[in-house]
């Protein structure tokens, strides 16, 4: 299983369209079937996402979406008060299998 955490801050004029862009990406990874999970949090207009894949395969299906790309596209044009910060997690523990 491979997990990421992606954080990034964009600006406050950005966290709508922002929100909207999620939006149109997680009705397509919705789409895609149960063998990767991923969540988006966030704190004031900080945005944390964490990923959670099968395999390398899958994490490159996702991660080739149009509409992600284009998510990210956008993201990174609005002038981000913080560049994505991307680390990789090693899962310890779980209350539930997560893949």
């Amino acid at each position: 299983m491979i997990t990421v955490k992606v954080t990034y801050t964009v600006k406050p004029s950005f966290v709508a369209q922002n929100l909207e862009n999620i939006a149109t990406f997680m009705q397509d990874f919705k789409a895609m079937g149960s063998e990767f999970l991923y969540t988006i949090y966030t704190v004031g207009n900080t945005f944390t996402h964490l990923s959670h894949y099968k395999n390398e395969e899958i994490q490159a299906a996702v991660l080739n979406t149009p509409s992600f790309k284009a998510f990210q596209q956008q993201r990174d044009d609005s002038g981000l008060e913080t560049p994505s910060q991307i680390e990789i997690l090693n899962l310890e523990a779980s209350t539930r299998e997560v893949l």
